[in-house]
């Protein structure tokens, strides 16, 4: 799934991406608007996940969005 995929369907793609990372806010969400790198760095802000790790997580949930 590509950048503007994720932009586009951003609203769709909310609902999934706080069931993946709880942690995060909806207003955290709403912020985001589809930003990747915006995600990274939430992601690891609140889980103290390497950029790598987080990269990793998007990859794979962005993967199972798209199956």
């Amino acid at each position: 799934m590509n950048k503007d995929i994720l932009e586009g369907n951003w609203k769709q793609f909310k609902g999934e991406a706080k069931k993946k990372w709880g942690k995060l806010t909806n207003d955290d969400l709403d912020q985001l608007d589809g930003d990747r790198e915006k995600l990274l760095g939430l992601i690891q802000e609140n889980y103290g996940h390497t950029r790598e790790e987080a990269e990793k997580e998007i990859d794979e949930w962005q993967k199972s969005l798209a199956a």
